[in-house]
């Protein structure tokens, strides 16, 4: 049996472009292949299959996949593939793009059942890469080469999901309050620090004290503040001082 890869003459201006191959098959023992022009097929004896070259896209229909950790989740793909050799293709397998489509299900379910949810979620690259190659070597027998895989979208349950924003807001929250305390501790501590410095000096707690009925005066509302002199205050504070000394 021959196999004739040609070009035929009725291809359309998309092929001119990138260029298509025809296989044909008669009773003798061999296998060649024709470059563009015309070729003559014997009818009733001789048959030729027509293989488009160019670049082809496949998108993967959502699988269900158990991951590694045991989490039920819904991926799809899209694969780009082409034929890298047409008499291959034709006299190796009886339908080389619907053996690798059949092919690259399964391999997205083989490949991300070995792989836990985190990993889907966050390395993507890394199994687009894994599939690829596996893809690539499966069907290099068929004549395809497989150029690019891309995972499209991982869909998780509706509760897997609730249970994953309510630990990641709960993780939040935690580190709110852990943020929230180092600031009260540095504040407490920039606090005692003042005091001292205000302890050593009178004046300073004037001053405050001053700065502070400044502060309340700037706002627009309707407190009335009566400012009381600390030197009033003072004296009550010495005479408690003398009592307890008696």
């Amino acid at each position: 049996m021959d196999v004739l890869t040609s070009l035929d003459l009725s291809r359309d201006a998309s092929d001119e472009v990138y260029g298509s191959s025809a296989s044909g098959f008669d009773c003798g023992c061999g296998v060649c292949q024709v470059q563009e022009g015309i070729f003559f097929i014997l009818p009733c004896i001789d048959n030729y299959a027509r293989v488009d070259l160019r670049t082809r896209t496949y998108d993967v229909p959502p699988q269900e996949v158990l991951t590694k950790d045991s989490v039920t989740v819904s991926v799809d793909a899209v694969v780009y593939y082409r034929v890298s050799n047409a008499t291959v293709s034709v006299a190796n397998v009886a339908n080389a793009h619907h053996s690798t489509r059949l092919l690259a299900q399964t391999t997205l379910r083989n490949v991300l059942g070995t792989r836990p949810l985190h990993e889907i979620l966050s390395d993507r690259e890394a199994i687009s890469n894994t599939m690829q190659n596996s893809l690539d070597e499966a069907t290099d027998a068929w004549g395809i080469k497989v150029e690019r895989v891309e995972i499209k979208d991982v869909r998780l349950p509706v509760q897997l999901q609730r249970a994953m924003a309510a630990e990641a807001e709960a993780a939040r929250e935690a580190r709110a309050k852990v943020i929230a305390a180092e600031g009260e501790h540095k504040a407490s501590r920039a606090l005692r620090e003042a005091s001292e410095v205000i302890g050593d000096s009178p004046a300073a707690l004037q001053l405050r004290y001053l700065q502070t009925l400044n502060t309340i005066s700037a706002e627009k509302n309707s407190t009335i503040v009566f400012p009381l002199p600390i030197d009033l205050l003072t004296y009550f504070v010495r005479a408690k001082e003398a009592a307890a000394r008696r």
